[in-house]
């Protein structure tokens, strides 16, 4: 997600509670000793781990699961106060974490055994899902339990170890992560959360015992960790930005529809990489659909995110994200763009920007081509469905898109168009841990979740027996 999980050079980890200004802990990064002792610890981790049958690493991942629903107050109020989410989304985060890990736990097995295939020269033939080795997490602070949980819990069924970098503003969600998953009975070594430098992560990626990166970020980051993977021949699984799509064709109830997308946008704030950034909307229905869009985004009012009343929206994650995506806005505005409400950074510490409503955009617009990470809806008008889909295919991104019609069939064919790794037709998204998630183009590559969850990771082994050695035939 565009969230940045690239390190500022020497800096602390330090959390700070985004509704308050106030700081709440300052972490060090990590010494170079402490770097690695993590990493001789995770590779001597992975030779018993792997060692293991996979239903007792599949055991260990239900138990995570279950602490993240026994826990879900507890860790839902650690990211509430660390970066803003509402108190009802962060619970819902920390129980998709549980649903994460025991759908790992208990499909797991399946999903990494064996697959046979013919030999035509005779004898038997199988191919093997074998783990790799030391894997280096690099994560953002937007969803600080999810990223983590959609990454770990199928690289610790199939075997790997871990070693985890979660993003500068999260510390006490990285540490209640790795003390839920020591509680599960994580051994020592298999999963180590690790509060490196820019410095010391170009350094792990590089280091000859670790055998792959999976990064959640932004452009900037997944480009100079791919790089530097690459340099090392490194698997990298990189989910980056999104500008996704968000169509709609028709609708039985223009203002309804308006609303469900607002709400949709709004989802944590507007800080998701598959949120619908783009809505697309037919002539006919533009100009009611905008106007109920600009009549929701103008009643909120800021709120704690931590108190969650209706009616109220949260900060960004931080001050700095707030001044950065109002000027933005206002650089949008400023080549064009109609700002029909909000737009205006509330005074004070706290990271509050006011829900923002843009039309006019145009493709000479950097609003255009740019992700606009925060509580902005740009809406386009479109004449027809040729036009519709042109549109929602003119982005560097291809991460998801959505496309709703009253006519299932001519949704599907829009949406079967899409430039994306994630399409739904009449629904914002398809959300759940057997989900695949995943982009192209700008947006990334390779798959989280799912089956194709536990595909990244693996060494897909031949095992080829001859019935009878050369020569006996």
């Amino acid at each position: 997600m565009t969230a940045d999980a690239r390190p500022t050079p020497s800096s602390a980890y330090r959390s700070v509670n985004p509704a308050t200004g106030r700081v709440l802990a300052e972490i060090p990064t990590a010494t170079d000793g402490e770097v690695e002792q993590a990493l001789a610890a995770a590779d001597a981790a992975f030779r018993a781990w792997r060692a293991r049958p996979i239903q007792e690493r599949a055991a260990v991942a239900t138990r995570a699961g279950e602490l993240f629903a026994e826990r879900a107050g507890e860790l839902a109020a650690i990211i509430t106060e660390e970066m803003g989410k509402p108190l009802s989304e962060a619970r819902d985060e920390v129980e998709f974490c549980a649903e994460i890990f025991g759908y790992f736990a208990a499909q797991g097995p399946a999903l990494a055994a064996d697959e046979s295939i013919t030999a035509s020269a005779g004898g038997r033939a199988v191919i093997q899902k074998r783990p790799v080795g030391v894997l280096l997490g690099i994560m953002p602070w937007n969803y600080p339990y999810y990223q983590v949980a959609r990454f770990v819990a199928p690289n610790l069924v199939l075997g790997n170890t871990i070693v985890l970098k979660h993003a500068e503003s999260c510390p006490r969600a990285a540490l209640a992560i790795q003390q839920l998953l020591d509680d599960a009975g994580v051994p020592i070594g298999v999963y180590a959360n690790l509060f490196a430098s820019h410095a010391q992560v170009e350094h792990i990626i590089a280091d000859p015992r670790v055998q792959g990166v999976s990064l959640t970020g932004s452009e900037r980051a997944g480009a100079a960790v791919a790089e530097i993977a690459g340099r090392n021949l490194k698997k990298v699984v990189l989910e980056l930005g999104g500008s996704d799509p968000y169509v709609v064709l028709d609708t039985a109830d223009v203002q309804e529809s308006a609303r469900a997308a607002f709400a949709t946008r709004m989802g944590n704030t507007g800080q998701a990489c598959n949120s619908n950034k783009r809505m697309i909307v037919m002539a006919d229905i533009y100009d009611e659909f905008l106007a109920e869009l600009t009549r929701q985004a103008a009643a909120l009012t800021p709120g704690d995110p931590a108190e969650d009343a209706p009616g109220t929206f949260a900060p960004l994650s931080s001050r700095a994200a707030a001044e950065n995506l109002a000027a933005r806005i206002q650089d949008a505005v400023d080549a064009g763009a109609t700002l029909h409400a909000g737009g205006r950074l509330l005074e004070g510490p706290g990271a509050y920007l006011e829900p923002t409503v843009l039309s006019g955009i145009t493709p000479e617009m950097a609003a255009h081509h740019e992700e606009l990470f925060g509580p902005v809806a740009v809406v386009y008008r479109v004449a027809d469905d040729d036009e519709a889909l042109a549109l929602a295919n003119d982005t560097p991104y291809g991460l998801g898109g959505a496309v709703f019609s009253t006519d299932p069939a001519r949704a599907r064919k829009i949406a079967e168009g899409l430039e994306c790794g994630m399409a739904a037709v009449n629904a914002a998204e398809a959300e759940g841990a057997e989900m695949p998630f995943g982009g192209v183009k700008r947006s990334g590559y390779g798959r989280e979740l799912g089956p194709l969850g536990m595909d990244e990771f693996v060494n897909k082994r031949l095992l080829y027996v001859k019935d009878r050695p050369a020569g006996e035939d």
